[in-house]
């Protein structure tokens, strides 16, 4: 098991290790923290951050949103085509991002010739990030509803609470870490995406993967490695709470 992990983890820790290098190559010449401070020197690493974080934060608010209540939807009523719409829940988990991103490009690009409809980059991004987010908050929500115990809302409503009291009283602080944990989890999958986002973007509309991308392509410099790795600790801290939050055990009534 160590040597599987070590297989996993090692070039994240050569990552991690050589964005502290003092040197340029890959002989280590000492620790320093220049390649950090040096990010903020760089005009398009700090606007594409800002694109990053327009795109994760909008796109993670919308799905949030509408995977909480197809989740709901699908965990408490039962209505014809069900079955299909619980299996379609899953296509863009499964599907390549290279299709996905394909798809949508073919999407915007024929509501531009067909209807004159021209969609502004940023726009595109946050709706195709939106697309395969919300089947992972809807997975997420879906599965803290399955734990969570009915009769709490169904005592509420005896002692004179309406349906909508119950729901924000009852259901909503139960059900609060499965939501926190699906945006914590889209969040981190719209920061991180660079296949769809590189085929819908435009001009002024880089998302820090793709600057990343590009810098590694024509210079390659430890800058690249001290990005990487505070979007690798961002990842794994997000992912951490994450984790934690979907652990948490509902209110049960006893």
């Amino acid at each position: 098991m160590t040597a599987v992990y070590l297989f996993l983890h090692l070039p994240l820790l050569v990552l991690v290790v050589f964005s502290f290098n003092d040197s340029k190559f890959v002989t280590w010449e000492g620790f320093t923290l220049r390649w950090y401070s040096r990010l903020w020197d760089r005009q398009d690493i700090v606007d594409s951050l800002w694109v990053s974080l327009q795109v994760g934060l909008a796109s993670t608010a919308i799905s949030a949103l509408l995977g909480t209540l197809l989740a709901l939807g699908l965990a408490r009523h039962r209505f014809r085509g069900r079955t299909a719409v619980e299996s379609l829940l899953y296509v863009p988990v499964a599907t390549p991002e290279i299709v996905v991103g394909i798809s949508l490009l073919l999407l915007f690009g024929s509501l531009r010739m067909q209807l004159g409809v021209d969609t502004p980059s940023i726009v595109a991004i946050v709706i195709a990030h939106v697309a395969f987010n919300i089947s992972f908050v809807t997975i997420v929500v879906r599965a803290r509803l399955e734990g969570m115990d009915r009769n709490l809302e169904e005592a509420a409503m005896t002692l004179g609470a309406d349906e909508v009291t119950a729901f924000w009283k009852i259901t909503v602080p139960q059900l609060w870490p499965g939501i926190l944990s699906g945006a914590l989890l889209a969040f981190t999958m719209s920061f991180d995406d660079y296949v769809i986002t590189s085929l819908l973007t435009g001009p002024g509309t880089s998302t820090l993967p793709i600057v990343i991308y590009t810098m590694a392509r024509k210079n390659i410099e430890p800058s690249v490695n001290a990005i990487s790795t505070i979007i690798l600790v961002g990842t794994a801290v997000l992912i951490w709470i994450s984790d934690r939050l979907s652990r948490d055990k509902p209110l049960t009534s006893h």
